[in-house]
C-alpha cells in the first residue's frame, strides 16, 4: 500500500445525503453504522418520506419539481452549510454525475463522496471518454463523436457506419437520449427525439453515433480506487435484461463471462481508472458480442443502482468503502483479497403499467409488505406517496444463493410474496422474466424483452378475468361480508376499459360460486376470513392466502402472487354498450410537465398524430389524437404543469362536424 501521508486526509463526522427514496435510505444506514451524524434533504413531495425520518436532521430544499429541489445546487450546498454537514454523498441520478456540483462542494469546503469534478467531466462526456479509453488501450465501439452536429453530417456518418446505428446523448445516462435507428428514413425523427430528451434531462443536446452491436450482453465492471493510486475491480455484473435501454434485471456474476474474460475486462477497467486518476466507486460498461468481442460504452462515475448484487457476492459494503475513501483512507484491499461467493440477482420494482406500454404510475401505496428472507432496498411504508416528479423505481429486490438457480427461485418466490398495493407495478412482469426458460438458462441478451414479448407481455384478458372472479368471491362470500345464503348477488368490477359483470352465490361455511352475467361458472371456492383484510380460500383442492382492502371505490387485492387494482362499479350506473369513447379530447396520461405542443387551434389532425409531449418520471410520453378532425382548443403550452387526466387538446371529430353541418 502507498504512504497515506503523501496526500491530505479529509475526515468528517456529518454526512448529507443529496438524494431521496431507496438510495438515500441505503446510504443513511451505512453512514449510521459507521457512527456518522446524518442529514437528509427533501422536496415538498417527500416531506413524510422514510429517508427524512431515518436521518438525524432533515432540511427542506423546495417544491417538488427536481429543478427547484434535488437538482438545485445552491439549495443543496446551503442545506449542507446550515446543517453542519462536512461531506455530501450524491447517491445516483440527480447531481451525482454533475461536475459543477462536485466543484461547488469543493468551493464550499465540503467533501464530495465521489471522484473529482475533472474525472466526472471527462467520463461524463461520452466522446471524451471514448478518446481517453482508446488512449488507454481499451477497445471501443466504432462510431462518430465529432463536434459537427449538423443533421446532414450526422446522417452521412451513420450511413458510413452502416445500419443499424445507435444515437446517444453525449451527456447523462440511464437510457435517456438514446435511439436505435435501422434505416436512413428513420434517422431525422430519431435524432430530433433523442436531442429533445437529452436537452430536457441534461440541459445539453449534443449526440454521438455508434455502430449498433446487435443483441449483445451488457456487462459492467465495478471498480474502487483511492487517492493513493490503489485500484481494484470487484468483478462484473450482467445487466442485459433491459427495456428502452433501462436496466430491469441485474446479476453477478454474468452467466456469459469466464474467469479469463473477467480477468481481461477487469484489467482494462483498472487501467482506465488509473489513466484518469480516478478516486472512489465507478463502473465501466461494456458490450459483449456473440463472437466474444467486447467494447467500451461508457463509465458511470458514481454508485450504481445494481451495486447490491456486487455486495452480495463479495461481502463488501460499497457505500462504506466510498465514505472511507472520501475521508482520505486507503482501500485496505488488494485484488488478491477480493473473493466471490455464490450468485446474486436483482430486479427493479417500478411504479408502471406494463400492459399500458409501461406507463409510469403515481399515487398512494396503501399497503407495503416486502417479502421476508432477502434484501429489499426501499424507502416505502404503508401510505407512502409515489410522486410523478421522479423516477418510477420504488424498490429493489435482491436474492443471493450458492448458485444461480437458487438465487433465481428465491427471487421468484419473493416477488410472489411482496405486496405493493394501491399503485400499478411491474411485479408480475418481472416474475415472468425470471421464469422464462431463456433467462433461466442464462441466455438473455439486450434483445430479451423484445424477442420474447409474447411470453413476458401477454394479453391480460384471462388473468384479469380470473382475478376479478376471485375478488368478487372474497368480497361477497367471506363470513363477515356474506349476504343471505343461497341468493345470487351481482358484483361489477372494472379495470381500465374492461368491465366484469359477475354474480356470487354464497353458501354455508364460506362456500361460494362465481358466475359471469350469463350464468357461466367461473370459480367455485371456499373462503375463510382470518382478519379484517386477510383471507384464505380453497380452490381446486389448494388453499391459498389473499389480501383484499378497499380504498374509496377501488378494491386492492393480492391474490395468487400478484397485486391487482379494480374499480368497484357495483353501485355505479350501467353505461350504454354503445357509449362513444372517441370524443376528441386528449387528456394527460399522468401528472407531469408539458415539453412540446405539436398543434394549434384550427389545425387539421389525423388519428394517431402526436399533439403534445409530456415529461413525467424522467421520461417523455407522446400523447396522440384518437380521432381525425380539427383542433378546437389547445389548453396547454410548453412548461405547463398538468394533473393526471387534465385536458390537453380538444378535437372536433369529422363525424361531429358533419352532424352539426360544419
Amino acid at each position: 500500500m502507498s504512504d497515506t501521508q503523501e496526500k491530505p486526509q479529509s475526515p468528517f463526522d456529518t454526512l448529507l445525503v443529496a438524494n431521496r427514496g431507496e438510495i438515500a435510505v441505503r446510504i443513511l444506514r451505512s453512514a449510521r453504522a459507521m457512527g456518522l451524524r446524518t442529514v437528509a434533504v427533501y422536496s415538498d413531495a417527500d416531506r413524510d418520506a422514510l429517508h427524512v425520518e431515518l436521518a438525524d436532521l432533515a432540511v427542506r430544499l423546495g417544491p417538488s419539481a427536481p429543478a427547484e429541489s434535488y437538482l438545485n445546487i445552491a439549495r443543496v450546498i446551503a442545506a449542507a452549510r446550515d446543517s453542519g454537514a462536512q461531506a455530501v454523498h450524491p447517491g445516483y441520478g440527480f447531481l451525482a454525475e454533475n461536475p459543477a456540483f462536485a466543484e461547488a462542494c469543493e468551493a464550499a469546503g465540503l467533501v464530495f463522496v465521489g471522484p473529482s469534478a475533472k474525472s466526472i467531466q471527462t467520463m461524463g462526456d461520452k466522446a471524451e471518454a471514448k478518446a481517453q479509453m482508446r488512449a488507454a488501450g481499451v477497445p471501443c465501439v466504432p462510431g462518430y463523436d465529432g463536434i459537427d452536429q449538423n443533421p446532414a453530417v450526422l446522417l452521412n456518418e451513420a450511413e458510413a457506419l452502416g445500419w443499424p446505428v445507435m444515437i446517444k446523448a453525449v451527456a447523462g445516462g440511464g437510457g435517456r437520449g438514446m435511439r436505435l435507428v435501422r434505416s436512413s428514413g428513420e434517422f431525422n425523427d430519431a435524432l430530433a427525439s433523442a436531442r429533445s430528451e437529452a436537452r430536457n434531462s441534461f440541459g445539453y443536446d449534443r449526440v454521438l453515433l455508434e455502430k449498433a452491436i446487435e443483441v449483445p450482453r451488457h456487462i459492467e465492471i465495478q471498480i474502487m480506487a483511492d487517492r493513493y493510486g490503489n485500484v481494484i475491480h470487484l468483478g462484473e455484473r450482467d445487466c442485459s435484461v433491459q427495456r428502452r435501454h433501462q436496466k430491469v434485471i441485474e446479476e453477478a456474476p454474468s452467466p456469459a463471462v469466464t474467469p479469463d474474460l473477467r480477468q481481461e475486462m477487469g484489467a482494462a477497467a483498472i487501467a482506465a481508472a488509473r489513466a484518469i486518476g480516478y478516486e472512489g466507486a465507478g463502473t465501466l460498461e461494456f458490450l459483449l458480442g456473440a463472437d466474444g468481442g467486447w467494447y467500451f460504452m461508457e463509465m458511470n462515475t458514481r454508485l450504481q443502482v445494481e451495486h447490491p448484487v456486487t455486495e452480495a457476492i463479495t461481502g463488501l459494503d460499497l457505500v462504506e468503502m466510498q465514505l472511507r475513501i472520501a475521508a482520505g483512507g486507503e482501500l485496505g484491499l488488494t485484488q488478491q483479497d477480493v473473493g466471490f461467493s455464490g450468485h446474486a440477482i436483482e430486479v427493479r420494482l417500478c411504479a408502471e403499467a406494463p400492459e399500458a406500454e409501461f406507463l409510469p404510475q403515481a399515487g398512494k401505496l396503501e399497503r407495503w409488505r416486502p417479502a421476508p428472507g432477502l434484501r429489499i432496498d426501499h424507502g416505502l411504508r404503508d401510505g407512502a406517496v409515489v410522486p410523478p416528479d421522479y423516477d418510477s423505481m420504488i424498490a429493489k429486490l435482491v436474492a443471493h444463493g450458492p448458485d444461480r438457480e437458487t438465487a433465481r427461485r428465491r427471487l421468484l418466490l419473493a416477488l410472489e410474496q411482496t405486496q405493493a398495493m394501491g399503485i400499478e407495478t411491474n411485479q408480475a412482469f418481472l416474475g415472468r422474466c425470471l421464469a422464462h426458460p431463456v433467462f433461466a438458462a442464462g441466455g438473455a441478451t439486450t434483445g430479451f424483452i423484445e424477442q420474447h414479448a409474447a411470453d413476458i407481455l401477454p394479453t391480460e384478458d384471462a388473468a384479469t378475468r380470473d382475478a376479478a372472479g376471485l375478488v368478487a368471491g372474497l368480497l361477497r362470500a367471506a363470513p363477515r361480508t356474506a349476504l343471505t345464503h343461497g341468493f345470487s348477488v351481482p358484483v361489477r368490477l372494472g379495470r381500465g376499459e374492461a368491465r366484469f359483470e359477475q354474480r356470487v352465490t354464497a353458501g354455508s361455511h364460506g362456500q361460494c360460486q362465481v358466475t359471469d352475467a350469463t350464468g357461466e361458472p367461473l370459480i367455485e371456492m371456499r373462503v375463510r376470513q382470518d382478519r379484517e383484510e386477510e383471507f384464505r380460500y380453497l380452490k381446486n383442492g389448494s388453499e391459498q392466502r389473499a389480501t383484499l382492502l378497499r380504498s374509496g371505490d377501488r378494491l386492492l387485492a393480492h391474490v395468487e402472487g400478484r397485486s391487482w387494482i379494480f374499480d368497484d362499479l357495483s353501485l355505479a350506473p350501467v353505461l350504454s354498450g354503445g357509449a362513444d369513447i372517441g370524443d376528441g379530447t386528449v387528456r394527460a396520461s399522468m401528472a407531469g410537465r408539458i415539453v412540446a405542443v405539436g398543434v394549434r387551434q384550427g389545425d387539421r389532425v389525423e388519428a394517431g398524430a402526436v399533439v403534445a409531449i409530456l415529461e413525467a418520471m424522467k421520461m417523455e410520453h407522446a400523447h396522440t389524437a384518437a380521432v381525425s378532425g380539427e383542433v378546437a382548443q389547445v389548453h396547454v403550452g410548453p412548461g405547463d404543469q398538468v394533473a393526471a387526466r387534465g385536458m390537453l387538446v380538444e378535437i372536433i371529430t369529422d363525424d361531429t362536424a358533419a352532424s352539426k353541418g360544419v
